[in-house]
């Protein structure tokens, strides 16, 4: 009988698909299912190696689901023995690591609900998380620790050499005891309109949910080798970069450290990896630090998400890897819902655009007052769930041929190198400066990250550079390292709506403008 993962055609997609066949794959079913034992102990004895990470500063570390296995079942005995219930939420503020994967499918296996943070993330970033989520444990390195320590007084354990020696001496075996619907991951947004990001708290029969993006939005298959530079805190690098493959037993690649695209080049080389799914904006830098010729590579298929690919990044990967790449879209709420069928030898990808809804999901897209739109016309991206429509907050169109394409965001979120941020947030950090009045954010385009964020300041102080850098240090010292205005416009007043808001649509027009103006 064939599995959904023996069809390789866009035509086959749309015939064979079901949800029932989804469950086919795994060993667990609708009552009993644990993300860990999907994702690593049914893989031990195949003797493939399940993670390789390549680091900033050059090493790799190589860990074997056979290592994978053991060790994490360890961290769930430790975590029993310190008492740590089920149920109870476990941060993981670690990069991708020996440590981080360890822990995160330790808390899993022991059935306490995972929490990855980001590591960049500033004092009032972890706080209003941890705040939120109510952890009994951080699992961090010496170096956040004390940052973790200043804003909370959650119990933090430092998972360094140390502690990964004396795990040595407990069971390598663990018995998983969970539920399908049990909580097993809270995934916060990387940015909202709201103070507080929101976390999305998945159970573990999402690993299920989330193949119908695995085999259609990223194209996973058997004997994939599979690398994904995203962070697991974000939703593309945990679900789409770590657990998918995982979960089909797959060789995986991840990036650990501050990016340098040349690095991420000799590692996909190196290790001959088959698929990447990767962030517009890592593509782009890799086309532009001019190195991309100096390897050779084996791919056969590519992805990407974020924000759109321009022209000039697309005829750069065609020529360096001999594919074009192919759209996934979706979001951390809903899921992946369109995507281009990476390696689908009958679907033609349009240059552009978010491709087609992914088998068993419908979207639509309506006019304000909640009508379809015809081709061509543009309105919000709307999703079928449980007979409901849910808005994805963003603005699209679809044309003649039922390929979707981007039209913006329907609120102020701005999306930088794959980051969502929040135009509030950011706000209200820069009017923590003594010296600032008022103060608004939007997105700008920028070649490399598709947008950047701009501010615009109202202030009594005499503007210059100085005054822009504590601007800049400010915001990222209390939001994340990521999160702050590269640029910053010093200006008499704001344009305001008729309630009071900042009118951040005029100023984004205004911007607009400016830069048609200027060519």
């Amino acid at each position: 009988m064939p599995r959904l993962t023996d069809y390789q055609s866009y035509a086959d997609a749309q015939a064979h698909f079901s949800a029932e066949k989804l469950w086919e794959l795994f060993d667990g079913d609708r009552e009993r299912l644990n993300i860990a034992h999907e994702c690593v102990d049914r893989h031990a004895d195949s003797g493939r190696d399940a993670l390789i990470v390549a680091h900033a500063d050059g090493t790799d570390e190589v860990i074997t689901y056979r290592e994978l296995a053991e060790d994490s079942s360890r961290f769930a005995h430790y975590l029993e023995q310190r008492g740590i219930q089920r149920g109870q939420r476990v941060a993981i503020m670690l990069d991708p690591s020996r440590a981080f994967y360890t822990a995160m499918f330790g808390v899993i296996k022991r059935g306490a609900i995972a929490v990855p943070l980001f590591t960049l993330f500033g004092p009032d970033g972890i706080r209003l998380r941890v705040d939120d989520c109510q952890p009994a444990l951080i699992v961090t390195n010496a170096g956040k620790q004390p940052v973790a320590a200043a804003v909370t007084q959650v119990p933090a354990l430092v998972y360094d050499d140390a502690f990964h020696a004396s795990l040595q001496g407990l069971p390598p075996r663990y018995a998983v005891q969970t539920r399908a619907d049990d909580l097993a991951v809270f995934q916060y947004t990387s940015g909202t309109t709201r103070e507080l990001p929101d976390a999305v708290k998945h159970t573990h029969r999402a690993l299920v949910t989330l193949t119908v993006a695995a085999l259609y939005g990223t194209g996973l298959r058997p004997g994939d080798r599979f690398f994904c530079p995203s962070s697991p805190a974000w939703g593309h690098g945990l679900w789409h970069g770590t657990l998918a493959p995982l979960g089909m037993g797959l060789t995986v690649g991840a990036y650990s450290g501050r990016f340098h695209p040349e690095r991420l080049l000799q590692a996909l080389s190196k290790h001959r990896f088959t698929n990447m799914s990767a962030a517009a904006t890592h593509y782009r830098m890799m086309k532009n630090c001019g190195r991309a010729g100096d390897y050779a590579y084996c791919f056969d298929k590519l992805s990407f998400t974020g924000e759109p690919i321009d022209d000039d990044t697309a005829d750069f990967v065609r020529r360096t890897f001999g594919l074009e790449v192919c759209s996934m879209y979706g979001t951390t709420e809903i899921g992946v819902v369109l995507a281009s069928y990476p390696g689908a030898p009958d679907f033609p990808v349009k240059r552009g655009s978010l491709g087609k809804p992914v088998p068993g999901t419908r979207i639509e897209v309506h006019d304000a007052e909640g009508r379809p739109c015809p081709p061509g016309a543009t309105g919000q991206l709307m999703v079928l769930r449980k007979g409901e429509w849910i808005p994805t907050k963003d603005l699209g169109r679809v044309d003649e041929d039922g390929y979707y394409y981007h039209a913006g965001r329907a609120d102020d979120v701005i999306i930088s190198a794959g980051w969502t941020m929040s135009a509030v947030e950011i706000e209200n950090a820069i009017l923590l400066h003594p010296d600032v009045l008022e103060a608004a954010a939007i997105g700008v385009p920028d070649e490399v990250r598709g947008q950047v964020v701009k501010a615009f300041v109202v202030t009594g102080r005499a503007p210059g550079e100085p005054f822009v850098q504590e601007i800049q240090e400010l915001v990222r010292s209390k939001l994340s390292q990521h999160e702050y205005p590269r640029h910053v416009a010093f200006v008499p007043e704001l344009p305001k709506t008729p309630a009071g808001k900042v009118h951040r649509k005029v100023l984004r027009e205004r911007e607009a403008a400016a830069a048609t103006a200027a060519h």
